[in-house]
């Protein structure tokens, strides 16, 4: 049996990814938690014909503690990149981390007290630094598993996978591993390990404009939303291809390693995940980073191994480097936030 929580399961975010999430055959169980609307959510999903029982609970009675109890893997979407009426570009995300770190406080205790062994996925925002803050509580409570937490940074993957075949005019899927973080300064595409390999290496000027339209993909999507809301569709379909990847891994017969290489998913986590991978990539970037967004390889407990990140163009060293101070603060605040009563 597979039981799913997802905290926001009414939200922009958790409703559709709670409809992927039904269809997928390996889950049995899925408990939506919500502040409101949880109950309707969940009586419309229940009407779908595939295995997984929809629960629906809110704040009273205990809903957080019974959503959580039993659950595999837990998904944290709730939380607003709102800071008003309508999302304000560009992000402030010292607000945002003002706003939604004491909700991941609250879920990180809540993790501990009734699913210390469960996967945990965030993708409330600021992710750089909501991240942290699910480790740091975590630690502090005694049962943090850096194999097991994830930050979804898995839209910048497959965002740059859309892009890349659209340039390159195939219909086929395209990989390409994206490492740093997860916002505009952050988010670093490896443009120059794309498979297919490209027949020419990209100019510098065309691996910029390409990587700048990646990295403004999420405020693009605002924007033509008329800053009334944000990727909230896509954001779903990369949370529920990163649950397919950690499930297939989970729960496979064979136990078989699944590659995120093989399925274009990539995470922002704690690089002690992989001792020894993690040290490779601290060296590679000459820098003691605790958090990158790297590909990563998956079995029965999480993540087995951080892969070394390949050649990098002169391009893209540089992004990284001027990346690393904003990961480093970011990292910083979200530690703080999570040591604050």
């Amino acid at each position: 049996m597979v039981n799913v929580a997802v905290l926001g399961g009414a939200g922009g975010i958790g409703q559709p990814l709670s409809l992927l999430l039904k269809l997928n055959k390996r889950i049995t169980e899925l408990a939506l938690y919500d502040i409101k609307n949880a109950p309707g959510v969940a009586a419309d999903l229940s009407y779908i014909n595939t295995p997984a029982r929809v629960r629906a609970h809110t704040p009273e009675a205990g809903g957080l503690k019974a959503a959580l109890e039993g659950a595999k893997l837990v998904i944290v979407v709730a939380g607003s990149a709102k800071l008003g009426d309508r999302i304000e570009l560009p992000l402030d995300r010292d607000q945002l981390l003002s706003k939604n770190s004491p909700l991941c406080r609250d879920f990180a205790n809540a993790i501990a007290d009734n699913a210390p062994d469960a996967f945990i996925l965030a993708v409330t925002n600021p992710i750089n630094s909501t991240v942290p803050i699910f480790a740091e509580v975590l630690k502090e409570r005694g049962v943090f598993d850096p194999r097991k937490l994830f930050g979804v940074t898995t839209l910048d993957a497959v965002r740059t996978s859309t892009f890349m075949a659209e340039k390159l005019g195939v219909p086929e899927t395209v990989y390409v591993p994206v490492i740093g973080g997860h916002s505009r300064g952050t988010t670093i595409p490896l443009l120059s390990q794309a498979r297919p390999h490209l027949d020419r290496p990209l100019s510098r000027e065309a691996s910029a404009q390409l990587t700048e339209a990646i990295q403004r993909g999420a405020d693009a999507v605002i924007e033509a939303k008329e800053r009334k809301g944000s990727a909230t569709l896509s954001m779903a379909y990369a949370t529920d291809a990163l649950v397919k990847s950690i499930l297939d891994a989970a729960v496979s017969d064979s136990g078989t390693t699944v590659s995120a290489y093989a399925t274009a998913v990539s995470a922002y986590i704690n690089l002690d995940a992989d001792r020894e991978g993690g040290a490779t990539i601290k060296e590679a970037i000459s820098r003691d980073l605790p958090y990158l967004a790297v590909p990563v390889e998956l079995g029965p407990e999480g993540i087995t191994r951080i892969p070394p990140l390949g050649p990098l163009s002169p391009y893209e060293t540089e992004l990284l480097q001027q990346a690393i101070p904003e990961l480093e603060q970011s990292i910083a605040k979200g530690i703080q936030s999570a040591r604050q009563v």
